[in-house]
């Protein structure tokens, strides 16, 4: 199988950082979130990907070149071992690359990658969410190769969130997995029918096409990928699999900044300074511990000294 990794959008969340770098390659830890994304991809036993770009992206296509001076340099100072994650990584994967010329939405995107998939089923990656134990595509590689047909990743969110998200609704067929009935993007409070939220992890049947082809451009001229599967519902099973594991989503700054310490605090040599961190008066919870809306629940830690007095940002 294949995978398509959309990667054309503006990231107006984080400018004034997004007007002259691509969101995808905003770094968390040491690494630019969008080689997450390809990790996640080739953990889950996926080969060729193709990741569709746009205007101002091509630090994307730069990072996973190769680059014959650093490494030569690298091994002459003995430092090989730096880039060493990067270069198996890309001994596993072979990425090519299509432009979407101008942003008209997740839909278009992914229509772009038609005569790179063919005829058979694909993932689909999106780089605001990093999703890890276990990978969420190999989750929806599994409940693929049993049930076929096309799946969907879902999580629970608030019902203050759900109005961001794409909203499923459906009928449980085994634990965990649902036979969707009707998904609605972004639903007004009217609309409300379920907390279940569509995340960046999909397979989708090559018949998802098609339906591209007559989905409508919404009210801002961008052509949806839930209008898309919405379609196919009628006419095709449609499958939506609660995720459990590990979601970060990186998709804005608040986020952004959760994951960042939640995989920082992972890593031995780094635990310490996060530790400071919540010494100083906020603690965070582990995703995989408590979740609220699918983030992790940040809150201040009874008994500890307070930190600077921060002004609120609207997000």
């Amino acid at each position: 199988m294949k995978a398509v990794i959309p990667a054309a959008g503006l990231g107006t969340r984080f400018l004034p950082y997004t007007k002259a770098q691509p969101k995808e390659m905003i770094p968390v830890v040491d690494k630019p979130a969008i080689q997450y994304v390809v990790e996640e991809a080739a953990a889950s036993g996926i080969r060729d990907i193709l990741i569709v770009t746009g205007r101002g992206k091509r630090a994307i296509e730069d990072h996973f070149d190769a680059n014959i001076e650093l490494e030569n340099h690298l091994a002459r100072e003995g430092k090989s071992s730096a880039l060493g994650e990067l270069v198996d990584l890309m001994s596993r994967v072979r990425i090519v690359y299509a432009r979407q010329p101008s942003p008209r939405g997740l839909g278009d995107a992914i229509a772009h990658a038609e005569s790179f998939v063919g005829r058979e089923a694909f993932a689909v990656l999106l780089g605001d969410d990093l999703t890890s134990d276990p990978p969420c595509t190999r989750v929806l590689l599994d409940v693929h190769r049993r049930l076929r047909g096309t799946v969907v990743a879902l999580q629970e969110v608030s019902a203050q969130e759900i109005g961001r998200y794409g909203m499923a609704v459906g009928e449980e067929v085994e634990p965990g997995i649902l036979r969707l009935t009707d998904l609605v993007e972004k639903p007004s409070p009217s609309e409300v029918r379920s907390n279940l939220a569509t995340i960046g992890r999909y397979v989708l049947a090559p018949s998802i096409f098609e339906s591209l082809r007559s989905t409508k451009p919404d009210k801002r001229g961008e052509v949806q990928l839930t209008d898309a599967i919405r379609a196919l519902i009628a006419s095709e099973d449609v499958y939506g699999v609660r995720y459990r594991g590990i979601r970060h989503d990186v998709g804005n700054v608040a986020g952004w900044l959760r994951a960042t310490m939640a995989i920082a605090s992972m890593r031995p040599e780094l635990r310490d300074i996060v530790g400071e961190r919540r010494a100083s008066g906020v603690e965070e919870t582990s995703v995989s511990h408590r979740r609220v809306g699918g983030r992790a629940a940040v809150r201040s830690r009874p008994g500890a000294a307070p930190g600077p007095r921060r002004k609120s940002r609207k997000h």
